[in-house]
């Protein structure tokens, strides 16, 4: 099985890197100076937590022409990216394109390459480029599968990571679990950009830690009242005390540790358009629910007060 990752941003490395070492077929497209380094220095991987790197030779090339095929094309490029690279997915020959990262126009990405197989993912990875090498942290899990599907495409997906130490959890709705990733984490883009990237400026402050959990359930709810589906599952008691807690939880920990650093704000800086893109999304959702999102709003304007402060916007 032929696989093709279009991408060699953070996300996309690691994906590479994770199908290559279990043994797969797998190549990379890379363009520019970064794609001469992995040409000439291998893929350089260094796990967060380690102080040493691993290096993958995996074959790259720079473009996807019409007659280049792979079983499986994972698209792994930012949101505001997608669209460039329609036109060539669309001519290629390859019929199953997994469109990996964040997305909330799932649908109209089914409708653009009508006639090719057309899926979605959220590799759970993080990270940052540096010296010629990726520093990441991954958990070895991706939810992936159709916009609204009935799992036809669940035994290709297992046959591409089998043998692989990745968790797949195939989704039959993606769409629904993409809206509710975006409800997740924009509230915690804004607060990157409220600390200009320190999270641990707000681990103490109850208050906007709060408000951020606040701004989730306001997205969550427009979402269900959309007729939506609250995914993951564990989510879907999202007004509850103990859902609250958890959240809490775990934003005292990004927030307080070194993960917050790699896991959010370093691409929350550096991918200001795209949770600009994703949260023009959300407030359309908004708008179609008919939703007071007051504490939504309150995150965003300081956001933007802060991006232009920075110079950011």
């Amino acid at each position: 099985m032929r696989i093709l990752v279009y991408g060699a941003g953070v996300i996309g490395c690691n994906l590479a890197a994770d199908l290559y070492r279990n043994g797969k077929d797998v190549t990379l497209l890379a363009r520019g100076k970064w794609a001469d380094t992995i040409e000439e220095k291998g893929l350089r991987i260094r796990p967060f937590c380690s102080f040493f790197e691993k290096k993958y030779d995996i074959p790259v090339i720079r473009q996807l022409e019409k007659d280049d095929y792979y079983d499986v094309i994972f698209v792994v490029m930012r949101y505001t990216q997608l669209n460039d690279v329609v036109g060539v997915l669309k001519e290629n020959i390859s019929q199953n394109i997994v469109f990996t990262g964040n997305n909330v126009s799932c649908e109209a990405y089914v409708e653009k390459l009508e006639g090719k197989n057309v899926l979605f993912a959220f590799n759970m990875a993080a990270g940052h480029r540096e010296e010629g090498r990726v520093v990441s942290v991954s958990m070895k899990k991706i939810t992936i599968g159709e916009y609204q599907g009935t799992g036809e495409s669940e035994a290709l997906i297992r046959s591409v990571f089998d043998g692989t130490d990745m968790k797949v959890a195939y989704e039959k709705n993606m769409g629904d679990y993409l809206l509710c990733h975006a409800a997740f984490v924009t509230p915690i883009g804004f607060a990157c950009y409220h600390c200009d990237g320190d999270l641990k400026k707000i681990s103490r402050d109850r208050e906007y830690l709060n408000q951020i959990i606040d701004a989730n359930i306001e997205g969550y709810q427009s979402i269900e009242d959309l007729g939506h589906k609250i995914l993951p599952e564990s989510d879907q008691d999202y007004h509850s005390e103990k859902y609250r807690r958890l959240c809490y939880f775990v934003y005292k920990v990004l927030c307080s540790t070194a993960l917050g650093k790699i896991c959010a704000s370093d691409h929350a800086l550096n991918a200001v358009g795209e949770m600009s893109a994703i949260n023009q999304g959300m407030k359309k959702l908004f708008e179609q629910a008919h939703a007071d999102h007051p504490v939504w709003k309150k995150l965003e304007e300081d956001a933007i007060r802060h991006l232009e402060k920075s110079g950011l916007i």
